[in-house]
């Protein structure tokens, strides 16, 4: 690759690893903050699930808009957005203000994250170059999730709102080396390209309906999430009729006829259910059961991020070698091992028994997350490339709210106490669930094996919409 193009790899990298650090670095800062604001529990948990409803909901149309209304354009400028909010956080007086500034910052990265991936598939030509890219840029995203766990806990230990603060620096410095680097590009001719607003409208409440229905799952009664949920799917249903009609519609219904990205969606969405729900359940025993502190959590769980190393290095050998379907089989087996070896867990196991399982889950995610974005990506038109990484981000996104929501469930249901005994049982019920995902995913990414192994399951199609 030229110097150029790795200088515009390099800051489509910092702009996911400032996405992964900003939220690991939340995750451990949040007692401070709640002691600081006086929230209580309900609210303190939206600090949280308005980012997320902010990143699932918007993310389809922020992959859509990239397609439409230029790449660099709108990376560079929800970027600004990201970093403005960000450093509003670190201001908040009270928890509403906080929570604001949450939502919009994950509005931003739904929008800046398609953009930027979309950047790499249309810059590095379809194979090993492509390849490549897509595996540093996704273990850059996995090393910020794992540093900021540290990061933030250095950061909280001074004062909370430097965790906001720290983020409009690094935004900052990515924001001007973006200017310098990533080159201009001529605006898209959307001429017979009208803006589908009806279904931007539709498929964006449906997303936070259903992501919402999600995270609230725990807290409201049965009938709620279930009505919630039918509304949800009600819209969807009124978005397909939308873009079946529409001349220029938000996502091409087609593009679902691609085995490969369907299946890889699904596939990610089940592997992040599993990842963020077991590291939900891991901390939890760490820090309430074994009264760690949340830096020796945060070190204990560092190990996990050894897929920083692992997935620009070892990962695109394996994937030269053995192909994208068997290494994403491969890593989703070492997930449902990893789960597996944890599931076990007892009430005085010390770091050296718990060490495999983690060591391994990093492995793991070597293996699937980047080759799952390759796959996902792979064969899909120039002007559809954002709207396909939309979709994969939209399945990760909504995979860790289905995977977070099902172990608090499951961990609420299964303990019958306070005493340590009685949280070990809902703590160890709780991780079935990361398991079962990972097992399911397993057996989808198997299809994938098969197709391999005959001809391409789908030729290019022409970006015609579908009646």
């Amino acid at each position: 690759m030229s110097g150029r193009a790795w200088g515009v790899l390099f800051v489509l990298c910092g702009a996911i690893f400032l996405e992964g650090i900003d939220v690991a670095m939340l995750n451990v800062a949040l007692p401070s903050i709640r002691e600081d604001l006086d929230m209580s529990t309900g609210m303190l948990q939206w600090v949280m699930s308005a980012y997320v409803l902010g990143y699932g909901g918007f993310m389809l149309l922020g992959g859509r808009a990239a397609d439409l209304f230029g790449r660099r354009q709108m990376f560079v400028f929800w970027l600004v957005v990201f970093l403005l909010f960000s450093g509003l956080g670190g201001f908040a007086t009270e928890g509403w203000m906080l929570i604001v500034a949450r939502f919009v910052t994950g509005v931003a990265a739904a929008f800046m994250t398609p953009a930027g991936l979309s950047i790499i598939t249309t810059s590095f030509e379809e194979g090993p170059k492509r390849n490549k890219a897509l595996l540093v840029y996704s273990g850059t995203a996995a090393g910020g999730f794992s540093i900021g766990l540290v990061v933030g806990g250095l950061l909280a230990a001074v004062n909370w709102r430097w965790v906001f603060f720290a983020p409009v620096i690094l935004s900052f410095l990515i924001l001007v080396t973006a200017l310098a680097l990533i080159p201009k590009s001529a605006r898209p001719d959307r001429k017979g390209q009208p803006v589908d607003l009806g279904g931007a409208i539709t498929v964006t409440a449906a997303i936070l309906l259903l992501v919402w229905a999600v995270e609230r799952a725990t807290h409201v009664t049965a009938l709620w999430t279930v009505g919630t949920v039918a509304v949800s799917l009600l819209l969807f249903l009124t978005f397909t009729a939308i873009e079946r009609r529409s001349a220029s519609p938000l996502v091409r219904l087609g593009i679902f006829r691609n085995a490969a990205l369907v299946r890889s969606n699904i596939a990610g969405l089940l592997f992040a259910a599993g990842f963020f729900g077991f590291q939900f359940i891991v901390v939890l025993y760490l820090q309430e059961l074994r009264n760690w502190s949340t830096l020796q959590t945060s070190f204990a769980m560092i190990v996990i991020g050894i897929d920083a190393i692992l997935s620009p290095t070892l990962t695109p050998k394996l994937v030269e070698k053995f192909g994208n379907a068997r290494v994403i089989f491969g890593g989703l087996i070492l997930a449902s091992l990893s789960y597996a070896l944890f599931l076990p867990v007892q009430a005085d196991w010390t770091y050296a028994v718990m060490f495999p399982s983690l060591i391994v889950l990093g492995l793991a995610f070597s293996l699937a997350y980047g080759p799952l974005t390759i796959v996902a990506t792979e064969g899909i038109a120039e002007e559809e490339q954002g709207v396909a990484g939309g979709l994969l981000y939209t399945s990760f996104q909504f995979g860790a709210a289905l995977g977070l929501s099902s172990v608090a469930a499951v961990n609420i249901a299964a303990t019958d106490g306070s005493s340590p005994a009685e949280q070990l049982s809902g703590y160890q019920a709780a991780l079935v669930v990361p398991l079962v995902a990972a097992l399911i995913a397993t057996v989808i990414s198997a299809f994938g094996l098969r197709s391999r192994a005959a001809a391409p399951e789908v030729a290019p199609e022409a970006p015609a919409p579908v009646r």
